[in-house]
């Protein structure tokens, strides 16, 4: 599984369109394999299944149903073996019991596991999923991060968030981007590993954050038990009552963001 990790607005969605064919770029290439997802992109919509940030849904068409339109569309044939598709994918995402119940009664969890599972139709080699767990509550962010997880033992994913845990927990590879650029690219923990004694931590008074903020490279600024908490990015000791700390991907994400850390220092 390969993780897009960046703010709301960073180009991630304009990306994952791009890669599922649905519009085309102002310039460059982008290659599946050996098929240029540009020029052919018939051929790359047969092996690819996308499950969009956003989307509706029939009313009054039961999960069963409406996956059965999808195989259809998708092509899915003869009807025995459509049919058998749409079982196992209602098995596999947890929602053959429901399968008689409209999907726009579904609950935001429901609706999205049903969305991975119209993903899924035809056996897809690439399956591309924008901003899959915005919204939901934290049960049915594990039950879905689970699921990402068993499809991508099979199959390609590439899985776009602005949510950093999400990708520290199921990718081994990532690619941080904003406005635009791919700012950094590697595995997590090699990204964390860049890090290594260069991140230092601080308690201080919440008024004093600005004039830290012109002295150092800030990371972040945190909270701890009702206390400001400062992180710094420096390669030596600031001096200053500063304590080195253990990098987190949440620092690689900031540092990256802010432009400490560049894409030439690889990951």
């Amino acid at each position: 599984m390969f993780g897009l990790l960046g703010p709301n607005g960073a180009g991630k969605s304009t990306l994952m369109r791009t890669l599922a064919t649905l519009q085309q770029p102002d310039s460059g290439e982008v290659w599946f394999n050996d098929i240029n997802l540009l020029q052919q992109p018939q051929v790359v919509r047969q092996q690819l299944g996308y499950l969009p940030q956003e989307f509706g849904v029939y009313p009054k068409v039961s999960a069963w149903n409406l996956l059965e339109h999808f195989a259809v569309l998708k092509g899915v044939f003869p009807k025995k073996k459509r049919l058998q598709m749409v079982e196992d994918l209602l098995v596999r995402t947890n929602l053959y019991d429901v399968r008689h119940r409209a999907v726009s009664s579904f609950s935001g969890g429901m609706v999205r596991r049903w969305g991975i599972a119209q993903a899924l139709l035809g056996d897809p080699k690439l399956v591309i999923v924008d901003e899959p767990t915005a919204g939901l509550d934290p049960e049915e962010r594990v039950r879905f991060h689970n699921l990402l997880s068993d499809i991508s033992e099979r199959v390609v994913v590439v899985f776009s968030t602005h949510m950093v845990n999400d990708v520290l927990g199921l990718c081994s590879r990532m690619a941080i981007m904003n406005q635009g650029r791919l700012l950094l690219t590697g595995s997590p923990q090699k990204a964390i590993g860049l890090l290594h004694g260069k991140i230092w931590k601080k308690q201080i008074a919440k008024q004093e954050v600005a004039a830290y903020r012109e002295r150092y490279q800030l990371v972040s600024t945190n909270l701890v038990m009702g206390k400001t908490q400062i992180r710094i990015y420096a390669h030596h000791p600031p001096g200053g009552d500063f304590d080195s700390c253990d990098a987190t991907l949440e620092d690689v994400y900031f540092t990256a963001i802010a432009g400490y850390l560049a894409l030439e220092e690889g990951a």
